[in-house]
């Protein structure tokens, strides 16, 4: 049961499938597939988490939304903090696994208070990273990462593509963190391994009414143990909470303003900190950018015909490439049909995938999202749909996946779906119920044969959620604070362009600065484009500001 989620991840994610999925380069894109260097700690993600600092407790109440300027002063215990930086460890199983960064790699924590209107009281750890400044210029200060989700362990993240910031790091100090709620930040948990590993045979598309029956007391039994196992720390791992971690995490730092640059739903992050310290803000850019303007349904279906142009963009250039080798054939309608019968033949009959397992309908959607996070893994998408169609197998679609999900090898789950429902879930106010979702299905079958179901349905995830939601979108408003870069991939599938300019309107006039790339997959400046990366460097090296509509293709 994994439907596309709200920001569509880290950008990580598409590092993590173009590295680990090496072995498919025969396949009938292989030739022009670009493989980029990464690591398998790139998708951090869900629920080996860390148990929150206290006996699990329910709570109803949503989280503060008191403005900055009212909430109590944070006491010197908490400013003047001094992070005890020294070797990281490997990440945990929570943050995804993997390998453990090495020197000049520093981590450590920073105590917050679980609930800003109550800055005496308990407190939770954030856990941190840090790559000092490589020095030769003179030092500007922190470069604060945020890689999306919301869910993404920015510590096992950061070290997986700090080669992409390496010019950044010469007058910066790269530091990224797990936001509350994520990772070893108190980190949710909800179900176990072998219960996450057990949704996948609750159908996510259900096309009857016991399939509906089923989706929802499968929602409400994750509700259920997210309460049971997390509940003292739902309330408080919302966006707003976050943002004023951010801030602390500025002052301990000792920055007299924010320098940023958040991916995905670290763009909303982003847009949320300016609106409470448009006085605060440094440098801050912001790259494959959530709408901030759209409720769940209107961003639900934006995404659903995201991922349709994605996949219409990957059946163009797989059939230019390979010809009649490529398994979508000509692309277009055609190519969609047959995505959509393989679709429908697994509804009824999963494929066997290695290991004893097997590759449902809900995986291979799953599955063919991930790979259209980044051009890197449409060779990957073409042998897992060529294996499917042709060889009856799901193996290579499968572990597209579970790279997604943050499922490694061994059946271990990261913590980055609960983690992302439980952000999504105090964020936003609105309660789907079933009825209202049929009431919505013809518009996003319309927007996607492929994805609209899948989309459509995972609107009910929030249903029975044991905590009210905080508003129905966020406030980014930022009178009086400097520009801020904001950047739009034509060809994002996750986070679709229109998101780019709306965000530049809502910071307001003089504020949000557009630049575009016309390109694909998930973001722009990890795509290694010159004209797009020399405009972001430029702006937080020298603090040139780019001309607004700036266009990079």
């Amino acid at each position: 049961m994994h439907p596309v989620v709200r920001g569509a991840g880290a950008l990580g994610l598409a590092a993590a499938l173009a590295g680990g999925l090496t072995a498919c380069q025969s396949g009938p894109m292989a030739a022009s597939a670009k493989v980029e260097p990464t690591t398998a700690a790139t998708t951090p993600a869900a629920t080996g988490a860390t148990p929150p600092p206290a006996p699990a407790e329910t709570s109803t109440t949503a989280p503060s939304t008191t403005p900055s300027t009212a909430l109590p002063a944070l006491p010197a215990a908490l400013t003047g903090q001094r992070p005890g930086w020294q070797a990281c460890p490997a990440p945990s199983a929570a943050q995804g696994g993997g390998q453990a960064p090495g020197a000049p790699w520093e981590c450590a924590t920073l105590k917050a208070p679980l609930d800003y209107a109550e800055p005496d009281g308990r407190s939770v750890d954030l856990a941190l990273i840090r790559l000092p400044a490589t020095g030769g210029q003179p030092r500007i200060g922190s470069l604060l990462f945020n890689f999306g989700g919301p869910g993404a362990s920015g510590v096992a993240t950061l070290p997986a593509l700090a080669e992409d910031y390496a010019d950044l790091n010469t007058r910066y100090d790269l530091v990224s963190f797990d936001p509350r709620g994520v990772g070893d930040s108190a980190g949710v948990r909800c179900l176990d391994d072998a219960a996450t590993d057990a949704t996948a045979a609750v159908d996510a598309s259900p096309d009857d009414d016991a399939e509906v029956r089923a989706l929802a007391e499968a929602t409400a039994a994750y509700a259920n143990a997210c309460r049971d196992n997390s509940g003292a720390v739902l309330a408080h791992v919302d966006t707003v909470s976050a943002a004023r971690d951010l801030d602390l995490l500025r002052q301990v730092l000792g920055d007299d303003r924010l320098h940023y640059f958040g991916f995905s739903y670290g763009t909303e992050l982003g847009g949320v900190y300016a609106h409470l310290y448009p006085h605060t803000v440094g440098r801050l850019a912001m790259d494959a950018v959530v709408d901030p303007a759209q409720d769940p349904v209107q961003s639900s279906l934006g995404q659903a015909k995201g991922f349709q142009l994605a996949l219409e963009n990957f059946m163009t250039a797989c059939a230019e490439q390979a010809g009649e080798a490529c398994p979508t054939g000509p692309g277009g309608a055609q190519g969609t049909r047959r995505i959509t019968t393989l679709l429908q033949g697994l509804d009824a009959a999963p494929l066997p995938a290695e290991g004893g397992r097997t590759l449902t309908q809900d995986l291979a959607v799953t599955g063919i999202a991930a790979a259209l996070y980044s051009e890197a893994s449409w060779n990957a998408l073409a042998v897992g749909l060529q294996e499917a169609l042709e060889g009856g197998a799901g193996t290579t679609l499968l572990a597209l996946a579970d790279a997604y999900v943050g499922r490694d090898a061994q059946g271990r789950y990261s913590n980055l779906f609960a983690a992302n429902r439980a952000i999504s879930c105090v964020d936003d106010r609105q309660r789907y119920t079933a009825a209202q979702v049929q009431e919505q299905l013809p518009a996003f079958r319309q927007a996607s044969p492929v994805f609209g179901d899948f989309a459509a349905w995972g609107l009910t995830a929030c249903a029975g959620w044991p905590v009210a939601g905080l508003t129905d979108h966020p406030d980014v408003s930022a009178p009086g604070a400097p520009p801020i870069v904001v950047i739009g991939n034509t060809g994002d599938p996750a986070t679709p362009y229109e998101g780019a300019r709306a965000m530049a309107h809502g910071l307001g006039a003089g504020v949000g600065v557009t630049v575009t790339l016309r390109g694909q997959g998930h973001g722009g400046y990890d795509t290694g484009n010159v004209c797009l990366k020399q405009a972001v460097d430029q702006y937080f090296l020298d603090g040139v500001v780019p001309a607004d509509g700036t266009t990079c293709t």
